[in-house]
């Protein structure tokens, strides 16, 4: 299957479903049309049986460069009007992300930068071209970060470099990304598609149920006390023991082979 609109491509095949950011002249600075549809192709992958992994990334030399800051000169919104912008449109990616349970992977091929490189961090694994380049640009227009990376940032890296980066608007490099925990890999831009979608692969054929839930339990533990961690684990392999892929995995180890995982 694959559905597109101007602004946003989405794409399905062998169980990897892609979004691409379409607006490359403008370095995939979203709109609310590009921002609508993302939400949407999101919820599509995650009620989609045949998607087991979601693939992100930009069109052209750039992932995102945030938003589009040409049109938010000519409006000129009040603060409850910009706030209904941002629930009823930018903050439905990370609520949508917060209720997918599929691995998401953003393929970062270059600019990540205020929203956008929010965007990266709201998803679970980020692979990075040697190339790209991230920034929390919104100190630099006299805003806060509004989209969702004061509650990612810190998680990820650590309260005061988080506060650093938003603080000064620094760009920094892929390498620095990944020395800081910002990104999980970093790679030479002429492989970043073969080793993004080779590890999306590898993903993708294994024990969908499994790999759910384990996304489930993961981000819920985060959340939770040790005893009620346990608790909810312990009915999450309860349920996986009961799957038929659990005893695929189990005839495969005995007879020496692949597993063939089909998802139930």
């Amino acid at each position: 299957m694959t559905t597109s609109t101007e602004e946003l491509l989405y794409a399905v095949e062998a169980g990897i479903a892609t979004i691409t950011l379409n607006r490359p002249e403008k370095l995939n600075a979203f709109t609310v049309t590009m921002i609508d549809r993302w939400a949407a192709a999101l919820g599509e992958a995650q009620r989609d049986p045949a998607v087991h992994v979601v693939v992100v990334t930009g069109a052209g030399r750039a992932f995102c460069a945030g938003g589009d800051v040409g049109q938010m000169g000519q409006r000129e919104p009040t603060g409850l009007d910009h706030k209904a912008y941002l629930w009823e449109h930018i903050h439905r990616i990370p609520l949508t992300l917060d209720a997918m349970d599929k691995p998401v992977i953003a393929m970062i091929n270059g600019v990540a930068a205020g929203a956008g490189m929010d965007m990266t961090l709201m998803c679970d694994l980020r692979i990075a071209s040697d190339q790209a380049r991230f920034a929390e640009s919104y100190v630099k227009v006299g805003v806060v970060p509004g989209d969702g990376g004061a509650y990612y940032l810190p998680r990820l890296i650590g309260l005061d470099h988080a506060l650093e980066l938003f603080w000064t608007g620094d760009f920094v490099s892929a390498h620095d990304a990944e020395r800081l925990g910002l990104v999980t890999r970093v790679v030479p831009a002429a492989e970043l598609q073969t080793y993004t979608y080779t590890l999306a692969r590898k993903i993708a054929d294994g024990p969908p149920i499994a790999i759910r839930m384990t996304k489930r339990a993961v981000y819920q533990c985060l959340r939770a006390d040790v005893r009620t961690a346990l608790d909810m684990i312990s009915s999450h392999i309860a349920l996986a023991l009961q799957s038929e892929d659990h005893r695929e995995g189990v005839r495969a180890f005995v007879e020496k082979r692949a597993p063939r995982f089909v998802g139930r």
